[in-house]
């Protein structure tokens, strides 16, 4: 048994486990143990001492304690004790409790950022072989008890007891008429609104972790690929992760679309067998077997282009292991479902709590993309400049980019020559982001507060939890220096950390930091990420009219393709949920079938070409849980920023925008660019762009 096996039955024993035990806890977490007369009897003993301005408040407070207090937090007498002594009954007070909380907060999460990121080091990076406890050591957060630890010391009922909890719509309403140290309580509170045990969140840590391992070593050895004829299409040493290494060279095989054709479809030949579990077991992360994917049969492995074919064969197809992950995930969170009375599913937490948008409202706005007549239009456009009707994998089309002009062999020359190792791309960051427009105090403030490493994976940013510390960037970089695809997202998590600097150093209450969820991180990133080949002094200048239709149509077609990908993952969840006992084998037939029927329904009647499930391929889907609508919400926000910021300095506009804070989302969009989020900007923008491209 391999490793990764010992740990996928070492999780699926603990969530059994975890199942078991849990029963009467569970029943207690359900019940009220805090009656009515104990609650009004608190309320009458502290307004005795309280004036009258604060008694909704103090109503307020300590109904939300009562709701989170169990048995085990005390008797009902302890109970009524501690609102009376935890109560503070002046704004002065309040305040003071509130600059403890957003400091013990920034201790508590800052640390558990440093350490969890420190223990995560050999898995993530590439700082030399990985050992088999690297990943159990990526797989333990030492805090998985924090959040339960803050209820057992009582510190979360201290502040349930004097702050109000808003609803969305409440902190949506009163937008910046609320004062910040009153969003900073809301954003305390927010923190505070689920009582999971840590025993769960442990187990939600390690299936989490170990999708992550599951796609971070999946890679396709490219040179032991070989069509019909034996004929090796790629280099020796190409090797690519799945999906993003896989897609990112469909992209790059644009520069010649003609040449490149065949290359372009046996890489989607590849995505298809991962998505239905078809491909060969051994053919991942090994070069052991030579791997026809059109006949998807194998040979013992030969140098060369094999003019005298071995006899290929079929071979044992991976199980369904894509599923198994994701299905694990999915029963972590099923254990969690029952402590979460308010929002009852991982659904709902994903969409009210993390993205404070609706699902309802997401799938609305990404439904308007993936249904508009823009897409028709657009699709037009791609199929003129390819000379060819389009094929499933040109929703990755990439010749709207300058950089589908340059070949992938010059860029990658180029990346390699600037950025022979990560520490190179960390000295280059003030000049990178002087070019963007930030002065140069403020461009070295950032890079200081910016660590770059090389990655094992695709590449990821990820930000400090306090002041002291530094975000860090990592992209892959390999041993004869950065080559284009790791530059590319280097600048697209430059992107990222930029904002997490901004956002947590420069704003005035940290338990403001941040945006109001993932999706506005990619926006900025997607703003780094469209100025690449700028940066490199190769591409238009981003005021340049032809480039601005360009980058317009990209990233229209970006967001066109991932708002589908992203109503996939939607509808996925959905499937596990009404049939939550469904084996991997079942999971994946829906998942296909799923696939396909958006196809068929939104992509079809533009490409020409039923029944494709290529939706499927994206890697997030299967170990990030409910992640992909992020990436088109993200392009939503891009838009609206880039027309904001025409004849503006981007610099100084990010600053003035990330420094707001996690306010709600449309209140944010409001203060950045004077208009809540919506897909009709961009939709109006390509109709007249389009317009003109088909002229």
């Amino acid at each position: 048994m391999t490793f990764e096996n010992r740990l996928t039955t070492t999780l699926s024993a603990i969530v059994l486990l975890l199942c078991s035990i849990d029963a009467s806890a569970k029943d207690q977490m359900n019940k009220n143990f805090i009656d009515d007369d104990v609650i009004a009897s608190a309320v009458e003993q502290l307004k005795q001492n309280t004036p009258k301005e604060h008694h909704p408040r103090l109503e307020a407070g300590v109904q939300q304690v009562a709701r989170l207090w169990r048995q085990s937090d005390g008797t009902p007498h302890e109970f009524q004790r501690f609102c009376l002594e935890q109560f503070q009954p002046t704004t002065e007070a309040k305040r003071t409790l509130l600059a403890r909380m957003d400091s013990a907060i920034e201790a508590l999460f800052g640390h558990r950022v440093a350490l969890t990121r420190r223990l995560r080091e050999p898995a993530d990076l590439e700082i030399g072989p990985q050992t088999p406890v690297d990943s159990l050591l990526a797989s333990l957060d030492p805090f998985d008890h924090l959040l339960e630890d803050l209820f057992t010391t009582k510190v979360a009922f201290a502040s349930l007891l004097n702050f109000p909890r808003r609803s969305l719509d409440e902190l949506t309403s009163l937008g910046t008429s609320l004062p910040r140290e009153e969003w900073a309580a809301a954003r305390l509170i927010k923190l505070l609104s689920l009582r999971i045990p840590g025993a769960l969140r442990q187990a939600e840590t390690m299936a989490f972790r170990s999708g992550e391992d599951y796609i971070s070593s999946y890679n396709i050895l490219m040179g032991c690929l070989v069509d019909s004829s034996g004929t090796r299409l790629f280099p020796k040493d190409m090797s690519l992760i799945s999906h993003w290494g896989l897609r990112d060279e469909i992209r790059a095989l644009y520069s010649d679309p003609a040449k490149n054709l065949p290359k372009q479809q046996l890489i989607f030949t590849v995505m298809n067998r991962i998505i239905r579990q078809e491909i060969p077991e051994k053919v991942v992360n090994s070069c052991e077997l030579d791997w026809n994917p059109v006949d998807n049969t194998v040979a013992p492995h030969q140098e060369g282009n094999l003019t005298n074919l071995t006899p290929f064969e079929p071979a044992t197809p991976e199980p369904d292991r894509r599923y198994e992950t994701l299905l694990k995930i999915f029963h972590a969170q099923q254990q969690i479902d029952p402590w979460s009375p308010d929002y009852p599913t991982y659904i709902q937490r994903r969409f009210l709590i993390d993205r404070e948008l609706s699902e309802e409202r997401v799938e609305q706005l990404l439904t308007a993309v993936v249904s508009s007549k823009e897409a028709a239009a657009v699709g037009k456009i791609v199929a003129k400049r390819l000379g060819r009707p389009l094929q499933p994998f040109d929703i990755w089309f990439d010749g709207f980019k300058n950089r589908s002009l340059i070949s992938a062999d010059e860029l990658d020359a180029a990346t390699r020559q600037l950025y022979p190792t990560a520490d190179e791309f960390q000295k280059a960051i003030p000049g990178i982001l002087t070019s963007l427009g930030f002065s140069s105090q403020t461009a070295d403030y950032l890079a200081n507060h910016i660590a770059v490493d090389a990655a094992r994976g695709s590449g990821h940013a990820m930000g400090a939890g306090m002041r002291s510390d530094s975000a860090h960037l990592r992209t892959r970089v390999k041993a004869d220096g950065m080559d284009y695809k790791g530059y590319n997202i280097a600048i697209h998590e430059l992107g990222h950390n930029v904002e997490q600097v901004l956002s947590l150093n420069k704003v005035d209450h940290v338990l403001m930091a941040g945006v109001p969820n993932t999706a506005f991180t990619e926006a900025f990133a997607f703003l780094f990420q469209a100025r690449d080949l700028e940066l490199l002094g190769r591409g238009a200048s981003s005021s340049d009219k032809q480039e601005k239709t360009n980058r317009l149509l990209d990233l229209f077609w970006s967001t066109y393709e991932i708002s589908g990908v992203a109503l996939l993952d939607m509808q996925v969840w959905r499937w596990m949920y009404a049939n939550p006992n469904a084996t991997p084998a079942q999971l994946k037939e829906a998942v296909v079938q799923l696939a396909t029927e958006l196809w068929n329904r939104y992509y079809a009647p533009v490409f020409g070409v039923k029944d494709s499930p290529i939706l499927a391929i994206y890697s997030h889907m299967i170990d990030a849980g409910l992640y992909l609508p992020d990436y088109p919400l993200g392009f939503l926000v891009t838009f609206q920023i880039e027309r904001f910021i025409q004849g503006k300095n981007l610099g100084q506009e990010m600053e003035r925008m990330c420094i707001q804070g996690a306010l709600a989302p449309d209140v944010w969009m409001k203060g950045a660019v004077g208009t809540q989020l919506s897909a009709q900007p961009l939709l109006d923008a390509v109709a007249v762009a389009a317009k003109e491209a088909l002229q």
